[in-house]
């Protein structure tokens, strides 16, 4: 038996905890711990294997905990590559923890002189299954917008999430067009498939996508796809406006820059694979 499987199975038969810590389960907490932060090392994926041979935990304890983790999130599997890697859970959570503690990341400096240039609020999302996950975001000097990093929201009502559903794979476009819920936000909401379709494809023709009171009354918003050098997608990008000073007409012309701050996104967004 190699090393590596003697320590596993030495920590899988180890006692009861101390009498310190009555009924602790913390022991596969903190195996489950380990494992994430193992996942972090490996943002690309990681096999199962790799995992067991660096955390030295036996390969049934550590497929168990991966399952747990993949089937509440914090973990995605790739059936394709048979890898593992965090799964955006994580990063929401994380994206909480930044905007507590007045974080910055890489992209908030763009999205400030986007802002600045335009006078509007500025939005950065990426797809997460099937909603849109806010990554960073900047208030315009005249308004605050109603989402904060780490919060989700709909993809057929949002100018965010129509983007990303237009650029998306079309497998994965063809498949969240046909499943996700559409459920109205606004009385202006779109409801119908066959619409959503049709405005996914002019949003693929123009680049941009546009929502009018449809995601939030009284606001409109314009968004363009964060495309990676080979053409993949990687996030969107907003602006986002209060009607009673800016109509849909008015941010259509702030496209140029919007485009802009999307080229510059993509050249230093880290690209998932």
């Amino acid at each position: 038996m190699s090393p590596t499987k003697t320590t596993a199975a030495a920590a899988d038969a180890a006692g009861p905890p101390d009498k310190a810590r009555p009924a602790d389960r913390s022991g596969t907490v903190r195996k489950g711990l380990t494992l994430l932060e193992l996942l972090a090392n490996y943002p690309h994926g990681a096999t199962a294997g790799q995992i067991v041979a660096d955390s030295g935990y036996a390969f049934s304890t550590c497929y168990r905990l991966l399952t747990t983790l993949v089937d509440s999130g914090f973990a995605e599997y790739d059936p394709a590559t048979k890898q593992y890697r965090l799964g955006l859970l994580v990063f929401q959570m994380g994206q909480k923890v930044a905007t507590a503690r007045g974080y910055s990341g890489v992209a908030l400096p763009v999205l400030r002189k986007l802002t600045e240039a335009t006078g509007e609020s500025s939005l950065l999302a990426v797809l997460d299954g099937d909603r849109f996950l806010t990554v960073h975001t900047v208030d315009g000097p005249n308004h605050r917008i109603t989402t904060d990093p780490g919060d989700r929201g709909e993809l057929h009502t949002s100018s965010l999430g129509r983007a990303l559903l237009a650029f998306s794979p079309q497998e994965t476009r063809d498949e969240l067009v046909a499943s996700i819920d559409l459920g109205q936000r606004t009385d202006r909401s779109l409801a119908d498939r066959e619409d959503l379709r049709r405005i996914l494809e002019e949003t693929r023709e123009r680049g941009w996508a546009s929502q009018d009171q449809e995601h939030d009354d009284g606001m409109c918003a314009v968004a363009v796809p964060v495309m990676a050098p080979g053409g993949t997608l990687v996030a969107a990008l907003a602006l986002a406006a209060p009607v009673y000073r800016c109509n849909l007409a008015g941010l259509e012309e702030n496209l140029p820059l919007l485009n802009d701050a999307a080229a510059q996104l993509a050249s230093q967004l880290p690209q998932r694979p």
